[in-house]
């Protein structure tokens, strides 16, 4: 049986991986964070379609890309409500998750879902002519 040698410099297993993880976990709590709030403390009528899908956050925690998803007659309502509302969650986001920098917050709609719908309709049509 080999063992390794442990220097006093080294560390734990898992510790080593070092920045990927943490920029993973607090765009997981942005995420929740500004879910919550669209649902329960905006009152903005444009957000009220919203879905957060995803937030992708930098190494250094200091900007954050939210992917955002809502229906198609109303993208530019929601762009524009989230932009408004972009202070307050950042705001909010400093005191809930106690972070030395708040995340500067860019919103980008996502359209991968509604493209998924389209060929989950097309793949039905074919099925539906198969048949």
């Amino acid at each position: 049986m080999v063992r390794k040698a442990k220097t006093r410099f080294g560390l734990p297993a898992g510790l080593d991986e070092g920045p990927r993880r943490r920029p993973a976990r607090v765009g997981d709590l942005i995420m929740q964070e500004i879910a919550t709030l669209i649902l329960y403390k905006i009152k903005d009528p444009a957000l009220f379609a919203v879905t957060i899908l995803q937030v992708k956050v930098t190494d250094d925690l200091k900007k954050a890309r939210v992917l955002f998803t809502c229906p198609d007659d109303v993208i530019s309502k929601s762009e524009k409500g989230l932009k408004r509302a972009r202070g307050f969650i950042r705001s909010h986001l400093a005191s809930q998750l106690q972070l030395r920098y708040a995340p500067e917050l860019f919103f980008e709609y996502d359209s991968s879902v509604a493209e998924q719908e389209k060929m989950n309709r097309l793949f039905k049509e074919i099925a539906g002519e198969h048949e």
